[in-house]
């Protein structure tokens, strides 16, 4: 019996790893044929382009304009993490520490922008901001952004408050301090991995979130993954070596933007700080 419960053991692990090598080697293989035509002069029917150039990156970056579009993409992003932190972690602590009337429907309604599908509530939401003279504008973008951004950084913020002792808010109260005191210089310090592990979460969202954006940006306030969409599908004949050197800028962006917001929010740590934050 043990035999069989091994052996059994020994094939689903090996099913496992056969699923996720073989999912890994089409992502390797898909992101390799991009990185690959970015640089290639011309490729038909060979396993290799016929030579290799630099020159589509220069033409994808004049052409498309990327400068413009990738300073809009990280004002786009730096603001709404500033919003969703600014909004998100009061809300998330009202949430997790009063209780009042109708809390059960507030939480609902801060979930569906999460759980339905973006086109569902972005078209009226672009509406709206049509409307009131936003939409097109960098300040609609951002406004459009916020709205799963910010119940996306409750929702992870919530279980982190709960995790701490409500007996330190109340020793902080004996020794004098108040409201605004008490959240800056007590919750926000141990609050601190939570809301870092968010508000990394929102970059990558936000850098990577579509269709808000293209239902509200403008001609002059596209984000990158936007410009993408157009260089794709607009009129008339592009190179396609050109598009995948445009799609090779978006994914190392994007690369980058995460390695920077990691080099100061360690994964290892978040969970460590949280335990320490749930013991005290």
């Amino acid at each position: 019996m043990f035999a069989t419960s091994d052996i059994g053991g020994k094939l689903w692990r090996i099913g496992v790893w056969a699923v996720v090598g073989f999912f890994l080697l089409n992502l390797a293989g898909i992101i390799a044929s991009v990185v690959v035509d970015s640089l290639g002069t011309s490729w038909f029917g060979t396993w290799l382009p016929d030579g290799f150039t630099t020159h589509w990156y220069s033409d994808a970056w004049s052409g498309f304009q990327l400068g413009g579009v990738l300073q809009v993409t990280l004002e786009v992003a730096g603001a709404v993490i500033l919003g969703s932190a600014i909004l998100g972690v009061p809300a998330a602590y009202a949430l997790a520490r009063r209780e009042f009337p109708g809390k059960k429907l507030v939480m609902l309604l801060f979930v569906l922008p999460l759980i339905i599908p973006p086109f569902t509530y972005g078209i009226p939401l672009a509406s709206v901001l049509y409307q009131f003279g936003l939409g097109g504008t960098l300040t609609g973008v951002i406004l459009a952004n916020l709205m799963p951004s910010v119940p996306f950084v409750i929702f992870i913020l919530v279980p982190f408050i709960e995790q701490i002792d409500p007996r330190v808010e109340a020793a902080a109260r004996v020794f004098g301090a108040g409201t605004w005191d008490l959240f800056r210089r007590v919750m926000v310090p141990l609050l601190m991995p939570g809301i870092l592990a968010a508000l990394v979460l929102v970059l990558v969202r936000t850098i990577g979130l579509f269709e808000l954006t293209f239902l509200t940006a403008g001609p002059d306030n596209q984000t990158l993954v936007v410009a993408l969409y157009y260089s794709v599908f607009a009129a008339g004949i592009r190179a396609t070596q050109s598009i995948d050197s445009m799609a090779v800028i978006y994914m190392v962006t994007s690369l980058i933007c995460l390695i920077v917001a990691l080099r100061f929010v360690d994964p290892t740590q978040i969970v460590g700080r949280a335990k320490k934050a749930e013991a005290h």
